[in-house]
């Protein structure tokens, strides 16, 4: 389990270090905790994340292992894409959001409205497609966008009420706007959209 790349108070006031602590300590740290021993002794033991959430993807009797690895990638993913300080997407990401949503604003608001529609838990993605163009998806529970016609996520948004309750309680579209509004990291979407 990778540390945060921040101190846990640093995304206050948007998420509280109180949700942080939670959310990264308990939450996250389960995940990893629980495919240690449901890996103990397999011969995905010594397997990537990524090997592991694409062999056991679909499969009924590897569904444990699945769920468990994808939430410790989603997450490994969702801190990344997080940034205490302001940050803006380089020239070419912002280009290519202009051509595709006319605006960093109808992108933003884009991504509250798909993420918030996510029925349960979930995540809100903006992903490159299979056509190599801009998308913003929602995935539900432990669901990861490479899974899905090989999609690269570029940066995530957490829908599980363990992101925002304790902040926000019931007002998930709060915690969005927020969220995307001011702690989202276009540096580490930057550096992913360079890798097509």
């Amino acid at each position: 389990m990778p540390k945060l790349p921040y101190a846990q108070d640093a995304l206050a006031p948007v998420i509280s270090a109180r949700t942080v602590d939670i959310h990264y300590g308990k939450h996250h740290q389960a995940y990893f905790t629980n495919l240690k021993k449901l890996l103990a002794d397999t011969p995905l033991a010594n397997a990537t994340l990524e090997q592991i959430i694409l062999k056991s993807h679909g499969r009924e009797d590897m569904e444990d292992i699945f769920n468990n690895a994808a939430q410790a990638w989603n997450h490994n993913f969702y801190w990344k894409s997080l940034s205490p300080v302001p940050t803006k997407p380089d020239a070419r990401l912002s280009d290519a959001i202009i051509a595709k949503f006319g605006s960093f604003e109808a992108l933003s608001k884009q991504l509250v409205s798909v993420s918030a529609s996510q029925f349960g838990s979930g995540w809100g993605w903006l992903v490159v497609d299979d056509r190599r163009d801009l998308a913003v998806v929602k995935t539900g529970n432990a669901e990861t966008p490479f899974t899905r016609n090989g999609q690269l996520p570029l940066l995530t948004v957490d829908v599980w009420e363990h992101a925002y309750y304790l902040d926000y309680q019931n007002r998930r579209a709060d915690y969005l706007a927020q969220t995307i509004a001011k702690t989202l990291n276009w540096t580490f979407a930057s550096e992913n959209y360079a890798r097509i």
